[in-house]
């Protein structure tokens, strides 16, 4: 075995010293003339390699933001488009509606298609819903048809979560003061998020960010984070659940934009509701109050300003994200898995 393994490769040593040779001496043979061509040539190449490797990458561009424009201000449908490639909002492409289905056929399999009637007919008639959509209501990612709408919700809708909220309250507002002290100390305290506004500034903390969550701020609000595990409806399993304390300061205005989708419901819980401060979803204004929820479909265009003055203080919600009242448990299950985080 061994003697035929030096004679083989004896054989490959001669074969490639006949290359060599056989090379040299057709470069030896060539006119001046082909030798500068091929010089010329490989110092281009280098040229142009050395040129790609200095170029700096473009920013990622989406299908979205090249059908629908992105304004002077970079706002998109009234939103900052943020160019994260982990965003719900910015990741549209022309094949989403093939991974979904995809996605669905894979969940169906595992479990059923019992009660996936209407996550398979939005899925497979996406596109002509979201383009026919009024303009006062139209999700940007995902619209699940036969949901009654409704810019406001009454708190009934959720009553069970509502009251466990409103009863918290303190609880929330008081993690809540402990944290706002740090914004003395330094410009941004950590795990605080600035978020775009033509004017004044809107701050998030996050705890559960599109269907993930955040364990060194929930950490820091220990009695805020189990309370989010005894609701009954949070989503906290897709990339539409979210889940924050969010800060408006004394002349912030948040441009119109609308949600992701119409399957959930958003929860504000009043923490600190100065005068001059107000929502308004689908052109119908209405006030946070504190301790009590307002709940919303913020996939219907929607607004927030905070008018006060400086000594009023800033415009302070726990905002959650609820399941819509009318999708089904079947259908929470199925979600959940079509649009797991990283799915």
């Amino acid at each position: 075995m061994w003697l035929e393994w030096l004679v083989a490769w004896s054989w490959s040593l001669d074969g490639l010293r006949d290359c060599i040779a056989t090379g040299i001496q057709s470069v030896r043979d060539c006119d001046g003339t082909a030798v500068v061509t091929v010089a010329c040539l490989l110092v281009m190449f280098v040229w142009y390699c050395y040129h790609v490797g200095r170029e700096q990458p473009r920013p990622h561009v989406s299908v979205n933001s090249l059908l629908q424009g992105v304004d002077a201000n970079g706002l998109q449908n009234g939103s900052m488009y943020c160019q994260s490639p982990e965003c719900v909002r910015c990741t549209h492409h022309d094949g989403l509606n093939q991974k979904l289905y995809h996605n669905l056929q894979e969940y169906a399999k595992r479990y059923s298609w019992s009660g996936m009637g209407r996550i398979h007919k939005g899925i497979r008639e996406q596109g002509r819903y979201l383009s026919s959509q009024p303009s006062i209501q139209k999700p940007e990612v995902f619209f699940l048809p036969d949901l009654p709408t409704t810019p406001y919700f009454s708190r009934d809708a959720q009553k069970h979560d509502v009251e466990l909220l409103e009863r918290n309250f303190q609880a929330i507002l008081c993690e809540f003061e402990t944290l706002y002290k740090a914004f003395s100390n330094c410009s941004l305290p950590q795990g605080w998020k600035v978020n775009s506004t033509p004017s004044g500034e809107w701050f998030t903390f996050d705890f559960v960010n599109q269907g993930v969550c955040v364990p060194r701020n929930c950490r820091k609000c220990p009695r805020t984070y189990r309370l989010l595990g005894s609701l009954r409806t949070c989503i906290g399993n897709n990339v539409f659940g979210n889940a924050c304390i969010s800060v408006l300061s004394p002349g912030t205005v948040i441009t119109e934009h609308y949600g992701p989708t119409n399957i959930r419901i958003r929860c504000h819980l009043g923490l600190k509701t100065p005068n001059g401060c107000e929502l308004v979803v689908g052109g119908e204004p209405q006030c946070w109050a504190e301790g009590r929820c307002l709940l919303f479909d913020d996939s219907f265009l929607h607004t927030a300003f905070h008018e006060g003055s400086a000594e009023d203080g800033p415009r302070v919600v726990f905002m959650v994200d609820l399941w819509h009242p009318n999708v089904a448990a079947a259908e929470r299950q199925a979600l959940d898995f079509i649009f797991a985080p990283g799915r």
